[in-house]
């Protein structure tokens, strides 16, 4: 017995490794079927948010581009090298600059971890932003993925606040002016209040301000409130919406598509063959069911393959060229890192990150329209879209109603024209506080270049609209006027503007001190 019991345990121990690998891998070996390929996708944690079998059109890459996964490896690359990072980071106003330092000169491979971070973060937002430009192009926001559209909404908001609160955290003179500028543009409504003389009884941007900093200067409260809401809070709202984000698109019917004609080839055995020929022969009549409501209704097989291992190598080869560009821009780019940050001496210009340049320079013609009136119109028009634009047509295809295309290019050649009219004549003529030194405040709020932008769009819009009637072409031009409106602001506050916010055409001209 004894004897027996050892050469059970010696045999058990000799064949651990493959026990172990089953109990781990259900299918235990490479996929060699179809249902096997589709085992593989149930069985396992990460795979099962794909459906087993993927539409041809959505492995183009052209339809895509690849920027949701490109999106989603950043966010996991910024969470590794976050998590590293975090080693040797100490979130204090005496330590957190001497910690940076540490790791861009003293601990091994520090710099390459922190740039790679860094330029993770940039390309995330980068790629979000160009993602939902991509979904709204082809129309992938249209019944039944009006909700997923808001949770992408949500998503593009938590990313700009990810980068934001982790731009404070180096803790230099870079970080700590930037972050001055940010926490002003959330005290923006206070323009608005003293105009009118309230500000003593009501004053949302105090309260914003100090909301987001925890006092009313960039201090140790904001740089342990910034790392709090950068290490945990954050990631965790982001991860738990990108789930919901990927399930609503599993539960959708995946990407959106053009329906396909009757019939149709499939992946079956590793061969693509025809699969339910359309059969025009006798109808028979049903009586007491009723048609489902959910996206496979009336789905088959057809030009479709197996997510194994086709989607999968896709997927893959989008996150090796996103690691790829990330250590490239890496290895050539180091992260920056100024002086130690010091509120006695500020930085001119003192600019936000490059994502918010666009409302710094709306900002500087009306802090109360640039800084919440207009980001709230915008936010709110992009959440209203799939509402009020309704009519079927085009879903999955680049500009796939009619005439779609010619009113994107018009839309964009006349937004360049308009936002780029409106800063020359600011630059060479003023605005109205030049004009008239006493006006009152109010006028400035109502009437400034970022107000006028916004109704001259708003108008475009509905001209298109009365001239095409379509909902679906106001909607692209709108949303194009105000891509290219937020591109050229941005490119034009980056490059244009010098200390005190004065226009140069390049930075080589700004004045030496």
């Amino acid at each position: 017995m004894a004897e027996a019991a050892t050469r059970e345990f010696l045999h058990n121990l000799y064949e651990l490794p493959h026990t172990v690998k089953d109990a781990c891998f259900r299918l235990g070996k490479t996929p060699e079927s179809e249902r096997e390929e589709s085992q593989a996708t149930f069985h396992n944690l990460f795979l099962h948010i794909h459906s087993v079998r993927v539409h041809v059109r959505t492995l183009k890459p052209t339809l895509t581009f690849g920027l949701g996964l490109m999106a989603t490896a950043s966010f996991v690359i910024t969470i590794i090298t976050g998590v590293l990072l975090m080693v040797y980071y100490k979130p204090s106003t005496d330590l957190a600059y001497q910690s940076i330092k540490d790791i861009h000169f003293t601990v091994s491979t520090g710099r390459f971890i922190r740039n790679i971070h860094r330029w993770s973060a940039q390309l995330m937002v980068l790629v979000v932003l160009l993602h939902m430009a991509r979904v709204f192009f082809t129309a992938s926001y249209k019944k039944p993925r009006e909700f997923n559209w808001l949770v992408g909404l949500g998503l593009l908001v938590i990313t700009l606040a990810l980068s934001f609160t982790g731009y404070l955290l180096p803790w230099d003179q870079l970080a700590y002016w930037a972050i001055t500028i940010g926490s002003n543009i959330a005290n923006s409504p206070r323009e608005f209040t003293d105009a009118i003389g309230i500000t003593k009884f009501f004053d949302p941007g105090g309260f914003q301000k100090r909301l987001l900093l925890g006092a009313n200067y960039v201090g140790q409260d904001a740089l342990i409130r910034f790392y709090v809401l950068h290490v945990f809070v954050l990631p965790l709202a982001l991860v738990t919406l990108l789930g919901v984000h990927f399930w609503r698109i599993r539960k959708d019917g995946g990407l959106a598509k053009p329906e396909d004609p009757p019939g149709g080839l499939a992946e079956w055995g590793g061969e693509r063959r025809p699969v339910f020929q359309p059969l025009a022969t006798k109808t028979y009549g049903l009586m007491a069911l009723v048609k489902g409501k959910r996206p496979p209704v009336n789905r088959g097989p057809e030009n479709t393959v197996m997510s194994w291992p086709h989607l999968f190598w896709a997927e893959l080869s989008v996150f090796m060229v996103t690691v790829a560009v990330t250590l490239i821009l890496s290895f050539y780019y180091d992260a920056p890192l100024k002086e130690l940050a010091n509120a006695a001496i500020p930085e001119n210009p003192a600019k936000a990150p490059w994502y918010f340049l666009g409302i710094q320079e709306l900002v500087s013609y009306s802090a109360f329209t640039g800084g919440l009136l207009i980001p709230v119109i915008v936010v709110v028009g992009l959440a209203l879209i799939p509402f009020l634009d309704r009519r079927p047509g085009g879903e999955g295809t680049w500009f796939g109603t009619n005439n779609e295309r010619s009113v994107f290019w018009q839309s964009l050649f006349f937004a360049c024209a308009v936002t780029v009219g409106m800063l020359a004549f600011t630059v060479n003529y003023g605005w109205l506080r030049n004009w008239f030194p006493n006006i009152h405040q109010l006028w400035i709020i109502a009437i400034n270049p970022g107000s006028l932008l916004v109704a001259i769009f708003a108008a475009w819009s509905l001209f298109i609209l009365k001239r095409k009637d379509a909902v679906r072409l106001s909607a692209v031009s709108l949303f194009t006027c105000f891509l290219v409106g937020f591109t050229l602001l941005t490119y034009f506050a980056t490059v244009h503007r010098g200390p005190n916010w004065h226009f140069y055409w390049w930075p080589s001209q700004w004045p030496v001190h």
